[in-house]
């Protein structure tokens, strides 16, 4: 079903919350963020059995990067952490990836599942015959559970010394609470996606995390300042057990005060002290295909795995004919990977 009660969705923050895999991405807060923010619109499947109990939850945002025309060859679906469904019921996760289908006909041309977790292998064969075929695609996480002296003696030697010279030279590292620090840091972020040219969602939808995240604690800004200076800021989002690296940025002119080596590390004791037992680093990756991203990663520890990701075309000639369109703009062709 697709229309919902209020007395539904009350239900929906408990099994979400409950769920083993229940993770930020699927909460009734990121539906909220994507139905007030420009160029998203969210697509929310809710399964439930003969007594009304819910029994799964899909959630997934439509992005565009143009409205119009131009919108429909750049509109694809997305799917973080779910869908959820109770006890692996296999007949629920079917009925969900069939009724998600039907709502996504004709909307996108493709969608992508980016998993948090490993599918078993009949769960892999529901997505397969509803048109979903898997990718191999890394991630790194890192165990929270060891003090902050055993996270840096997991880090290369390289990371350890930049971690160091970042203290020396009193980098120092805070949270941010105000929404004045807030625009500071998007800024900050902005400034760094357009510089290495990477797609970044329209300010609307950071304004709306931060509206509805912030003051529940599921959104954390962490940044780190040199001299009064903000250098380095990231964005991360903590549920339940786990932080999950989301979006950082850094001064091009303070580098050498190593932002980007302090604020991992600080964020993953600040985690440990807190109670949180993982840190999600984030995407790594296609294996066996060179990634400066995930090398950079690696250097700071975690565990590679492979969740992978789950894809359909539902549109193959847009899909073709926006590749060809938009190719050598790199920050159209991250839409596309």
């Amino acid at each position: 079903m697709t229309n919902f009660s209020p007395s539904l969705l009350s239900q929906y923050s408990d099994f979400v919350f409950n769920h083993p895999n229940g993770n930020v991405f699927q909460t009734i807060e990121m539906y909220n963020v994507y139905r007030h923010s420009k160029n998203h619109e969210p697509v929310l499947v809710i399964a439930t059995n003969t007594c009304n109990d819910i029994t799964g939850v899909l959630l997934a945002v439509i992005q565009t990067e143009h409205n119009g025309f131009l919108g429909s060859f750049t509109a694809r679906s997305i799917i973080w952490g779910g869908p959820l469904v109770k006890d692996n019921d296999l007949e629920v996760l079917d009925y969900i990836l069939k009724e998600y289908n039907r709502l996504i006909k004709n909307k996108v041309i493709y969608t992508q599942f980016r998993n948090l977790w490993e599918w078993s292998f009949s769960e892999h064969n529901v997505f397969k015959s509803n048109g979903f075929l898997p990718i191999d695609h890394l991630d790194i996480i890192h165990d929270l559970s060891y003090d902050s002296d055993i996270i840096l003696m997991n880090m290369n030697q390289g990371r350890r010394k930049n971690i160091k010279r970042a203290i020396k030279q009193n980098v120092i590292f805070e949270e941010i609470s105000n929404r004045e620090e807030f625009l500071s840091s998007l800024h900050l972020i902005v400034s760094t996606y357009n510089r290495i040219k990477l797609p970044l969602p329209d300010k609307t939808f950071f304004c709306e995390v931060y509206n509805e995240l912030q003051h529940k604690g599921m959104l954390k800004i962490f940044k780190v300042s040199f001299l009064n200076k903000m250098i380095g800021v990231r964005f991360v989002l903590c549920y339940k057990s786990l932080i999950y690296d989301w979006y950082a940025g850094a001064s091009e002119s303070d580098l050498d005060k190593y932002p980007n080596d302090l604020l991992p590390y600080k964020v993953m004791e600040w985690g440990h002290v807190n109670g949180y037992k993982f840190f999600d680093f984030g995407g790594a990756g296609k294996p066996n295909k060179a990634y400066g991203v995930r090398d950079y990663k690696l250097k700071f520890g975690g565990t590679l795995v492979n969740y992978g990701r789950y894809e359909a075309i539902h549109q193959p000639i847009k899909m073709s004919f926006a590749k060809t369109v938009f190719k050598g703009y790199r920050i159209i062709k991250g839409l596309f990977s």
